[in-house]
């Protein structure tokens, strides 16, 4: 008998084949749900473990331990400030994980607590501190109140009341009770017009200045030592009338009297 045709061999194919009894291509075991999943080994598990000790254990060790607790708080940078204020209105908790203290709470009480403080920066200093570095405001001008002083800084907030005016800081009389400036403007927007008078005052001017007068927005005037006067004007074109004042105080050397409120036109008189 002649054998089987090719044919024939071809359909007594195994089922089980790369291709089923349709024809269709079966699929691999490992391209299934079932063939894609695995059980972790021995080694995998433990990895797994190993990890998870590790951070129970450093989280042990940052909120658990007694190593890592805060024990003591060190300031820096405090002039007029004690070191001892600072503490106390920080009110860092000793003896709470230093990884928890909050230390943004910490400037904000101190901020709100010490309105002398400029700037604050609260750090942790590890294995068991807090450090704040303090900035304190520096006056540039002092309003008198009564028997007292308010300190006025560069950016015309005031920030502290003392009993002695602080050497060099010359004073600033407001009389505008009688000003429609005063309605117009406010005492601080007043205020903060002197203080910009006051950083743009040429070098010598600003050595020698004594106090300074603000009658109204538009008239500002300085008191220099040596009994000396300037008409300011308004805060206005400071650049140019900072100018015309040195010029005007290295030509007449001897004048007791500048005008600068028009700085083209600026004049000395007096001696």
């Amino acid at each position: 008998m002649a054998g089987p045709t090719t044919a024939e061999r071809g359909a007594r194919k195994p089922p089980d084949g790369p291709e089923g009894p349709d024809g269709k291509a079966r699929p691999r075991r490992e391209d299934t749900p079932a063939g894609r999943f695995r059980r972790p080994g021995p080694r995998s598990l433990l990895i797994a473990l190993g990890a998870l000790a590790l951070v129970a254990g450093v989280a042990w060790l940052l909120y658990g331990s007694a190593w890592l607790r805060t024990e003591h708080v060190t300031t820096r940078g405090t002039e007029v400030l004690t070191p001892g204020e600072v503490r106390a209105a920080a009110a860092v908790p000793i003896g709470s994980p230093l990884i928890s203290v909050d230390t943004d709470a910490i400037e904000v009480r101190l901020r709100q607590k010490l309105p002398r403080i400029d700037s604050i920066a609260v750090e942790r200093s590890w294995p068991d501190g807090i450090e704040l570095v303090v900035t304190e405001r520096k006056p540039v001008l002092l309003l008198e109140k009564g028997a007292k002083f308010v300190e006025v800084d560069a950016d015309g907030v005031r920030f502290a009341t003392v009993g002695k005016a602080p050497a060099g800081v010359p004073l600033l009389r407001l009389e505008v009770d009688e000003s429609p400036s005063l309605d117009r403007f406010g005492a601080d927007r007043l205020v903060a017009e002197a203080v910009r008078v006051r950083s743009e005052l040429p070098a010598k001017a600003a050595a020698d200045l004594q106090s300074m007068k603000v009658v109204s927005y538009d008239y500002i005037s300085l008191e220099l030592s040596g009994n000396r006067t300037v008409v300011w004007g308004s805060s206005g074109e400071g650049g140019a009338k900072a100018r015309a004042l040195e010029a005007l105080m290295k030509a007449a050397p001897e004048a007791g009297h500048f005008d600068v409120s028009a700085p083209s036109a600026p004049a000395a008189s007096g001696s």
